[in-house]
């Protein structure tokens, strides 16, 4: 029997029980397109929260002082100060992208007839890059502003909102911060939001640092924020941040000088273990779809043992009777795959084209991956059957009933 005689008998012997058929192949549909949309999840997943901690700044460095331990009027010359913002920028500049500092301090203002406390930041024109922050109204203060002192502020959009009723009509405003007038130029806010957990709060204005500088108290630039050029780079300008700061000042201060590399890299591994698992789960879902495939061969055997004998007894070899089992069982578990495949990728394409600002990424990966394991459970869970039905005596066979 050659091969396409061969294939063409398979198909009918599969057509004659089409609801057996449908059914065993439906196990393999489910878990080759599981084995994809986990691949798919998990990768969307992982992208989200890679894209969530770039958005703060993967190659974001800050620095800031931790701990001394002299008296309350030495510690204040220990802190950053604006000055060593200027030295990282001259020392570090071939490496940086840009680089600048944060000092904060707090006034009180009138909301909706009431004294509310206002946390006020201070920086320069590289802030916005720096911390990727976003226009929602306006613009950002220039070079020129910070050099000049004006006094121009730019708020945060629930505060312009609480204040003025929209980010729109804030812009052109003025409002009285450390009893000076500052006219609002524009309205921001964060790229990814970090709630709270960095010095900018849901409700903070942001005014040039040369003006917050007479009226703060202490000048304490915390923290200090440098932008590198390269991730490959970020470890040594880490370590150079160190040292040009503890250079700069006594011996025995201490300063913090961090990344986001060890976060981003946490959320790297977390989303491969979460991948694996998701993948060892649909696996099972497939070899318990590969156990349904050999059990109803197995069946199928047993209901054409008859057959199986007259076919030995008119000429067919044994390897032939073996190989026309084993490709039912693997036409069963590849149209069953190439139907869960096409269904599997129908979900994220159906996302990318009806869900504006939503890219879901499809993995050729767990494309390849999951047709070659339909071949796989095709051929190891049809061998069984088809070696059974290989090695019935002819005799025997047609004596059964």
């Amino acid at each position: 029997m050659d091969t396409t005689e061969l294939f063409r008998s398979s198909i009918q012997a599969l057509r004659a029980n089409k609801v057996r058929s449908l059914l065993t192949s439906l196990g393999m549909v489910i878990g080759n397109a599981a084995v994809i949309l986990v691949v798919t999840v998990s990768l969307t997943g992982r992208d989200y929260i890679l894209d969530q901690i770039r958005g703060i700044g993967s190659n974001l460095v800050y620095a800031y002082y931790e701990a001394g331990s002299r008296a309350t009027p030495e510690v204040q010359a220990d802190f950053v100060k604006w000055s060593d913002v200027e030295a990282v920028r001259r020392e570090l500049g071939d490496q940086i992208v840009a680089a600048t500092g944060i000092m904060t301090t707090y006034d009180s203002i009138l909301i909706s007839g009431r004294e509310e406390d206002l946390r006020v930041i201070g920086s320069d024109n590289a802030y916005p890059e720096v911390r990727n922050l976003v226009v929602v109204s306006g613009r950002f203060m220039d070079e020129g502003e910070v050099s000049s002192r004006s006094k121009v502020v730019m708020l945060t959009e629930r505060l312009a909102t609480r204040l003025y009723g929209s980010p729109v009509n804030a812009v052109g405003e003025t409002m009285r911060i450390a009893r000076l007038r500052f006219t609002v130029i524009g309205v921001f806010k964060e790229r990814t939001q970090t709630f709270g957990l960095s010095e900018l709060g849901s409700e903070t204005a942001l005014i040039p640092i040369t003006v917050l500088r007479y009226f703060a108290p202490v000048e304490r630039i915390d923290p200090l924020y440098v932008q590198v050029a390269s991730p490959d780079e970020v470890p040594t300008v880490t370590g150079s941040l160190r040292t040009l700061l503890e250079s700069r000042h006594r011996p025995g201060a201490r300063y913090a000088v961090e990344n986001l590399t060890a976060i981003l890299d946490a959320a790297q591994q977390i989303s491969l273990v979460l991948g694996v698992v998701l993948i060892l789960i649909s696996g099972i879902a497939l070899a318990i779809s590969g156990i349904g495939i050999m059990n109803i061969m197995l069946v199928t055997v047993t209901e054409r043992t008859r057959e199986i004998g007259l076919r030995m007894a008119v000429g067919a070899s044994r390897e032939a009777v073996r190989r026309q089992f084993l490709l039912e069982a693997m036409i069963l578990s590849l149209a069953g795959g190439s139907v869960g495949i096409l269904l599997g990728i129908s979900v994220p394409l159906a996302v990318n084209y009806f869900v504006d600002g939503i890219r879901v990424p499809i993995s050729v990966v767990s494309i390849a991956v999951a047709f070659v394991t339909s071949c796989g459970v095709g051929l190891i869970f049809g061998y069984l059957p088809a070696n059974r039905a290989s090695r019935l005596n002819p005799t025997e066979a047609l004596r059964y009933e």
